[in-house]
């Protein structure tokens, strides 16, 4: 059996899991596979790949063209980039893991800070010898606007109460009960983005939602606020954030997630003024890997003694 594991970019997903007791060769692949040439001439010996997420998409024209695979692996209990329905047709069983919660928030939370605090622009500003050059700005007593109050976005919620600020929250099916439970304020989506010093979007990616922070959402926005992104790259229009930051209508975006990944080289968010740019490190974590590694190791395990654990069917 050959398994390959997909976007092993730190060279570490051989440390969270004991692959040689799956008597197997496995193929640990450190570049990200872009095209589907390529992801079809890496993969065409592989009976089993573990993807990470969703940055390999498997739509039924790549399946179709991997007639060895088997068994395909993905971190996390959703992925939009796999076409469940052409896998069940081709016979290839698709199995998912758990995925912990408290990364993504701890990383937004950072975001969050370093753009209001200043922290990368005083940080560089230090190494170069240089002392004090801004004033940061305050979390208590100010407003945070949460775009998606799933479990996600209700741990964010939570410590933004613990910071002193007043949450907002919002989404296309909110429970309005639900969101006061948590203790946030469930608003109209304009009123959110109108009013928040902070917008944080933690929404499921689909065709709907894509696209959910247009234009005219960040035309709602005050010139003080920020936006932080630690979702998914396509929910946000990056064109039309690019040009709000270049115009100053934004005081500045956190983003963790892109359009493309990895990002270009030469993407305009790069050279976009008022940014904090992290590489998708949100689910980046010792905690998180050692579950997605040692439950993909498991999910190959049992799929091989023919007791498939975690299926995902469309």
């Amino acid at each position: 059996m050959r398994i390959a594991v997909l976007d092993d970019y730190q060279h570490v997903a051989h440390r969270y899991a004991d692959w040689q007791a799956l008597g197997a060769d496995v193929e640990f692949l450190h570049q990200h596979l872009a095209g589907t040439e390529d992801v079809v001439a890496a993969l065409a010996d592989a009976d089993v790949v573990v993807a990470m997420r969703e940055r390999t998409p498997f739509p039924r024209e790549r399946l179709a063209r991997l007639p060895k695979l088997r068994l395909l692996v993905t971190t996390g209990m959703a992925n939009a980039s796999i076409d469940l329905e052409a896998a069940r047709e081709l016979g290839i069983t698709v199995c998912g893991t758990r995925s912990p919660v408290s990364a993504t928030p701890e990383l937004t939370w950072g975001l969050i800070l370093s753009l209001v605090r200043q922290i990368p622009a005083e940080a560089a500003g230090m190494r170069a010898g240089e002392w004090q050059h801004t004033v940061g700005g305050d979390l208590d007593g100010r407003v945070l606007g949460v775009v998606g109050l799933g479990r996600l976005g209700a741990r964010v919620a939570a410590i933004g109460r613990a910071f002193g600020m007043r949450v907002l929250a919002w989404s296309e099916n909110l429970d309005p009960e639900h969101a006061r439970s948590l203790g946030t304020e469930p608003v109209a989506k304009r009123e959110l983005f109108a009013a928040a010093d902070v917008v944080t979007v933690h929404y499921k990616l689909s065709p709907r939602s894509a696209g959910i922070v247009g234009a005219e959402e960040l035309s709602w926005m005050r010139p003080s606020a920020y936006l932080v992104n630690t979702s998914r790259g396509p929910l946000v229009d990056t064109t039309a954030l690019v040009a709000a930051l270049h115009e100053g209508r934004l005081a500045g975006a956190g983003l963790d997630v892109y359009d493309t990944e990895p990002l270009p080289a030469d993407h305009p968010l790069r050279t976009a003024p008022g940014t904090v740019l992290t590489p998708h490190l949100g689910y980046v974590t010792e905690g998180t890997y050692e579950v997605f590694y040692g439950q993909a190791a498991e999910a190959v395990r049992a799929w091989a003694d023919g007791a498939p654990v975690r299926v995902l069917a469309g």
